[in-house]
């Protein structure tokens, strides 16, 4: 069943990529990769590596490994990856995602020779390459090579780590998910599907409607716990032996060095943000008084305090996108049109489609934006985040293969600072009632994005250490870790019961080892650079920069060569103090809205 509003002009054109699953041009492109890797390989694999000890002869290998890099962009799994997302009861389109994936994971188990290799250089040697001027466009790539050799293993384990992660992740994490998708929540004579009713519940304007719906959820996820627990001290485990082998210190070290960011400053992100919960706290304060309730339920974090009557459909959605576009300096606009153009964005829910928002691109290949547009202002702001990305993808492209993905850090930083411009851009268009719930809903989405994700990245650390220690961790243990770190940030207005710890069953987020920081980074990062725009416009030039930036150098890098110095002591605390001016405003607003 389609929507009523989906047309051609707002759905995908995937023939951009392919032209149906079945294209030959698929297997033709993998089939390229592949044959270009076992080139790649049949020459450089040797027992006589020269290109270990000459310049020269390193040169050479790395301008061919960076030409491999341009083919491996997995266009044939992205395209497959997109026609699931728009058709996801396509079983043939599942089954050939699977294969392919194993397919490719194979191709690239033939390149560990490469980064092995060149790990085990002596540094002498390593310092040597690293100053040659022949070798600049490379130096930030062999550094960080150089940098990881601790963590590599042997040629043969590596490939055995490689293999292995299918089933011992993937396919516990998949199975985890399949199993909850397979359930249903009765509600108001419906069954919804769990996911859908997980949506719900904040939309829902009685708190005893949310109680009585986050009840009925709890009630599922505990039915599956038992699974979940054998699946989360599954993958943990499996992290920990892999981090053992590695010699990581930490089990957030890995996702950390991996994102390139440096652990320090991470660490004082972190510490930062947990000494501040007060902040969190206050706005629940605020939020409770304008709730009307005594005390706040965990399915009353995210309630609603109001609706803003303004519409936004997709065609005035756009309209706005484009006025803010237009005023920046650069091609936004002209970008933005390009991807309407050529139907790079699918707009509107229907039946099949995921759910969600996201942005997904790679060197040489078309960037397609995912929207679920419900016409609603959220809907609009999603759709500025979603852009963020596609233009931190579009302009990273000048960096070439080698340097045109960026780290997940700065990922978040791009679609936050484009998200807050459409919200200022709205504000002063909104009544004097309609304000109070944007700024509300603005704080709200901080005090999540923050404070909530470094809670989470707290609990994430706790489960990791505790099977470390102990062993296991029963799905009991795994409720009340999670309550405990919740409540820390939620504060004393939050009654929280043992039922809701058990929303650790579906939170993806835990499993996708300690990317959480990566939110509160980029939110406190986009903070600072829209702070220094509104003060000089000419600053945009700067922020162009790092859009433009790629991952040619590591976040901390790219952001100090435009005046950012993120691992100053005080930088954290710069971007919290935004939120407390936000949250002693709302104060204000409705402190002055009590008193007429």
């Amino acid at each position: 069943m389609k929507s009523k509003k989906t047309t051609k002009n707002n759905t995908w054109n995937l023939s951009l990529l392919y032209d149906s699953p079945h294209d030959p041009r698929i297997d033709e492109d993998m089939s390229a990769w592949e044959k270009a890797v076992e080139r790649f390989a049949r020459r450089y694999d040797t027992p006589q590596k020269k290109y270990l000890t000459d310049r020269r002869s390193l040169l050479l290998i790395l301008r061919d490994f960076e030409k491999l890099e341009a083919l491996s962009s997995g266009k044939f799994l992205m395209y497959l990856h997109f026609f699931h997302d728009i058709d996801s009861s396509n079983v043939e389109v599942s089954a050939r995602i699977a294969l392919l994936s194993g397919r490719a994971a194979k191709i690239g188990n033939q390149l560990t020779f490469f980064r092995v290799a060149l790990g085990q250089i002596p540094k002498k040697q390593q310092r040597l390459f690293l100053a040659a001027p022949e070798l600049r466009h490379f130096h930030v790539f062999l550094s960080r090579i150089f940098d990881q050799a601790r963590f590599h293993l042997s040629i043969p384990e590596e490939k055995i780590m490689s293999l292995k992660g299918l089933p011992a992740y993937n396919m516990w994490v998949d199975g985890n998910q399949k199993f909850l998708n397979t359930k249903t929540i009765a509600w108001r004579g419906k069954q919804l599907p769990l996911a859908q009713a997980l949506g719900m519940v904040f939309q829902l304007p009685k708190q005893q409607e949310r109680q009585a719906l986050s009840a009925a959820i709890a009630k599922i996820l505990k039915e599956v716990a038992p699974f979940s627990e054998a699946e989360i001290n599954a993958v943990v485990t499996n992290k920990k032996i892999n981090d053992e082998l590695r010699g990581y210190r930490s089990p957030e070290e890995n996702t950390i060095l991996g994102y390139r960011n440096d652990p320090a400053v991470v660490a004082k992100l972190i510490e930062t943000v947990n000494s501040q919960a007060k902040l969190a706290h206050r706005f629940y304060a605020i939020k409770a008084r304008l709730l009307k309730l005594p005390h706040l339920i965990y399915a009353d974090r995210g309630a609603k305090i109001g609706e803003i009557k303004k519409k936004f459909d997709f065609a005035a959605t756009c309209q706005n996108l484009k006025e803010i576009y237009r005023s920046l300096p650069g091609r936004y606009e002209a970008v933005f049109d390009q991807f309407l153009k050529e139907r790079r964005i699918d707009v509107y829910p229907r039946l099949g489609k995921k759910s969600g928002a996201y942005c997904w691109g790679a060197y040489g290949v078309p960037t397609f934006v995912m929207l679920n547009h419900t016409d609603d202002f959220r809907s609009f702001t999603t759709a500025a985040h979603e852009m963020g990305h596609a233009f931190h993808t579009e302009l990273s492209q000048s960096q070439g293969a080698l340097y045109c993905d960026y780290s997940t850090a700065l990922a978040e930083t791009a679609s936050t600072l484009f998200e807050s411009l459409a919200i200022e851009k709205i504000y002063d268009q909104l009544s004097d009632e309609e304000k109070i719930i944007v700024l509300h809903d603005k704080i709200d989405s901080d005090i999540s994005t923050i404070f909530r994700q470094v809670a989470c990245f707290n609990y994430e650390k706790a489960i990791h250490e505790h099977v470390r220690s102990k062993g296991f961790v029963s799905h009991q243990e795994l409720a009340e870790l999670h309550n405990r770190h919740m409540s820390a940030y939620l504060g004393p207005r939050f009654r929280l019961t043992l039922d809701d710890g058990y929303y650790f069953v579906h939170w993806g987020h835990i499993r996708r080892f300690f990317y959480v920081y990566s939110y509160a980074f980029g939110q406190l990062v986009s903070k600072a650079l829209l702070r220094r725009y509104k003060q000089d416009p000419s600053f945009w030039q700067k922020i162009e920069k790092f859009l433009s930036a790629g991952d040619s150098d590591s976040p901390e890098n790219i952001l100090k060569s435009i005046g950012l110095d993120i691992a100053s002591g005080d930088f954290w605390q710069e971007g919290l103090r935004e939120v407390e001016a936000d949250i002693a405003r709302l104060e204000k607003l409705t402190a002055r809205k009590r008193s007429v």
